[in-house]
C-alpha cells in the first residue's frame, strides 16, 4: 500500500505543482501559528515594561556599596514588591559613573537612547559643584541633555543638588538655583534635593561624609520613588 501511494502523490505533486504547494504553505503556516499563538512576542513583553534611565555620578552608581543596594536598584526592588493588580513593570538601567560631571551628560546620553529609554532620571551636577566649576556651563550641559531627552519622548526627571556652604553663599545659591532654573524652564518632574534627609548625618554617610551607607540609599530610594510612580 505504501508503495503504491507515494508514486500517486509524487505524480499529483508534478502535474499541479501549484496546488500542491499552496497547501503545504497553509499547512506548515497552520502548524507555526498554532505553535506560538499563545506565547508572547519578546516584542509585545518589552513594552509592558516601562524603561527608566538613571544618568549621575557616584552617588547614584552607589560607591562604597554592593551595585543591588544602590537607590535605582532598591527603586526596581520596590516596583518588583509591588502586587501584580497594580500593573506596574519597570526595567532599570544605571548608567552612572563615579566621577563625573555634566559635560559628559549629552554623549552618554546618546549611547543608551538604542535603548528607548521612556525615563530619565537625571542626577549630575555634584562634582561640578564640588569642583568650583562654571554654573553656566552645567546648565547648558544639563539644558542640552534635557532637550534631546525631550526630542525623542523621554521624560525627565531632574534631580537637584546642594553643594556644602564653604563654597561661598553666592557661588553655593547659584549651584542650587540651576535645577529649580531648569525644572521651571521646561515644566520638568523636580526633586528638590537628591540628598534629602542624607546629606550631613554621619549615621547615613560613609566615612567621606560625601556618599551615602546603605541606611542613606534606602531614604534616598524613598524619597525618589514617589517621582518616579507619577510619571507611570
Amino acid at each position: 500500500m505504501t508503495f503504491k501511494i507515494r508514486p500517486f502523490i509524487f505524480r499529483m505533486f508534478l502535474s499541479r505543482p501549484l496546488f500542491f504547494r499552496a497547501c503545504f504553505v497553509l499547512i506548515l503556516g497552520g502548524a507555526l501559528i498554532g505553535r506560538f499563538a499563545g506565547m508572547p512576542s519578546m516584542a509585545r513583553a518589552e513594552e509592558t515594561h516601562t524603561k527608566i534611565l538613571f544618568l549621575g555620578d557616584s552617588i547614584t552608581a552607589g560607591l562604597g556599596v554592593e551595585l543591588e543596594n544602590a537607590y535605582p536598584a532598591l527603586i526596581a526592588d520596590m516596583f518588583n514588591d509591588m502586587p501584580e493588580e497594580k500593573g506596574i513593570r519597570v526595567r532599570i538601567t544605571n548608567g552612572s559613573i563615579s566621577g563625573s560631571t555634566t559635560a559628559g551628560a549629552l554623549f552618554r546620553l546618546k549611547w543608551f537612547l538604542r535603548s528607548k529609554p521612556d525615563i530619565l532620571v537625571l542626577a549630575l551636577g555634584a562634582n561640578d559643584g564640588l569642583r568650583g566649576l562654571s554654573t553656566q556651563e552645567m546648565s547648558q550641559n544639563l539644558e542640552r541633555t534635557i532637550v534631546l531627552a525631550r526630542q525623542n519622548g523621554i521624560r525627565v526627571i531632574l534631580a537637584g543638588m546642594q553643594i556644602p556652604p564653604n563654597y561661598g553663599q553666592v557661588y553655593s545659591k547659584a549651584f542650587r538655583e540651576v535645577f529649580a532654573s531648569l525644572a521651571d524652564r521646561y515644566d520638568l518632574s523636580f526633586i528638590p534635593f537628591l540628598l534629602k534627609d542624607v546629606a550631613g548625618n554621619p549615621l547615613l554617610n560613609q566615612a567621606d561624609g560625601i556618599h551615602p551607607n546603605r541606611a542613606g540609599h534606602k531614604i534616598i530610594a524613598e524619597t525618589v520613588f514617589p517621582y518616579i510612580q507619577a510619571q507611570l
